[in-house]
C-alpha cells in the first residue's frame, strides 16, 4: 500500500474507541512479533539438533521437526488468545487434523496466515517468502520449509516428495499478502504444483476482522482500531484436478488457477453478506 493509500485508508476506519486499551494492543503485537523471532531461534539452536540426533533416517526429520513447530504455534497463539490480542474461529479443528496429501491455498490478509494453518494442520509444510531467510526465522524456515526463490523445478520434486507420503503443502496463490486497496492476481504456481504432485487442491478462506498492523507496509505501531484480531478460517470444498488432467500443462494451470481464485473470491463475497463485526478482511 502507498503512503497515499494508507492515509485513505486509516481515514476511513472508525475512530479508536478506547485510547487505553489501542496502546495495549499495540505493544502486545510487537512482542508477540519479538517473542516469535526469539522462539524460531530457540527452535533451530536447542530442539531441531536434538530432533536430528534422534531421527534415524534423515528423511524423517522435516516431518517431525514441522509437527513440533506446529505445536509451538499452538501455544504462541492460544497465549495471543489469553490475551486477547488475537482470536481463532474455526468450525471442526480435528478435520484440519485429518487433511492429508493436499495442495492448501487460502487468501493472505496478514502476517499470521501461515501460523494459524500451520497450526490447524500439523503434516504441512509452506512455501514462504524468500526473504525470511534474512530474518531471525532463517534457521527454522532452511532446515523445515520450502523458499519461494528456490528453483521452481525442485520446488516441484521436493513437493511430490512430501505429498507422496500424505503431507500437505501451502501455498498462497497471490504470492504476497492481499492490498487493502483492490485485489492481487493470482499465480499459476500453487496450480503447477498441485498438477504435477496429482494433488487435489484443498481451499482455506480467512474472514475475521481487518488486520490493520499485520498486512502489507502497515507500520509497526500500528493495530485494529476498534475490534481485537479474529481469524475466521472456512475450509472450502476441495477442487478436483481430475478434470484438467486432459489439458496441456500450461492451459489447465490456467485454468485451475481461475477456478481457486473464483472459490475464494466467491467465499469472500458469501461471508461478507452475514459477517457481523465492525471492520473485515479484504480479499
Amino acid at each position: 500500500m502507498s503512503k497515499k493509500e494508507e492515509i485513505s485508508y486509516k481515514s476511513k476506519l472508525p475512530k479508536i474507541k478506547n485510547v487505553f486499551t489501542y496502546p495495549y494492543f499495540c505493544i502486545s503485537k510487537i512482542i508477540a512479533i519479538i517473542s516469535f523471532g526469539l522462539g524460531a531461534v530457540l527452535l533451530a539452536i536447542f530442539v531441531f539438533p536434538f530432533i536430528r540426533l534422534f531421527t534415524f533416517h534423515k528423511k524423517d526429520f522435516g516431518i517431525i521437526a514441522r509437527a513440533y513447530v506446529s505445536h509451538t504455534f499452538r501455544v504462541f497463539l492460544g497465549n495471543l488468545n489469553i490475551c486477547k490480542t488475537s482470536l481463532l474461529k474455526v468450525d471442526d479443528k480435528e478435520a484440519y487434523r485429518n487433511i492429508h496429501g493436499k495442495i492448501i491455498i487460502a487468501n493472505h490478509p496478514s502476517l499470521l496466515d501461515f501460523v494459524y494453518i500451520m497450526s490447524l494442520v500439523p503434516n504441512s509444510t509452506c512455501i514462504v517468502r524468500g526473504g525470511l531467510t534474512h530474518t531471525p526465522l532463517r534457521w527454522v524456515i532452511k532446515q523445515a520449509y520450502i523458499t519461494n526463490t528456490t528453483d521452481f523445478n525442485d520446488v516441484l520434486v521436493e513437493c511430490k516428495k512430501l505429498t507422496d507420503k500424505g503431507c500437505n503443502v501451502i501455498v498462497f496463490p497471490e504470492g504476497t499478502r492481499s492490498p487493502r486497496v483492490g485485489r492481487n492476481n493470482y499465480k499459476k504456481g500453487a496450480a503447477r504444483i498441485a498438477l504435477y504432485c496429482n494433488c487435489d487442491v484443498l481451499p482455506l478462506f480467512i474472514g475475521g476482522s481487518d488486520k490493520y498492523g499485520l498486512g502489507k507496509f502497515d507500520p509497526l505501531w500500528s493495530y485494529n482500531h476498534v475490534e481485537p484480531y479474529l481469524y475466521d478460517i472456512k475450509m472450502l470444498p476441495v477442487i478436483s484436478i481430475e478434470k484438467f488432467k486432459g489439458l496441456s500443462e500450461p492451459i489447465a494451470a490456467k485454468h485451475l488457477t481461475e477456478e481457486m481464485e473464483k472459490v475464494i473470491r466467491a467465499a469472500g463475497d458469501e461471508y461478507a453478506k452475514t459477517y457481523t463485526g465492525l471492520t473485515l478482511n479484504n480479499y
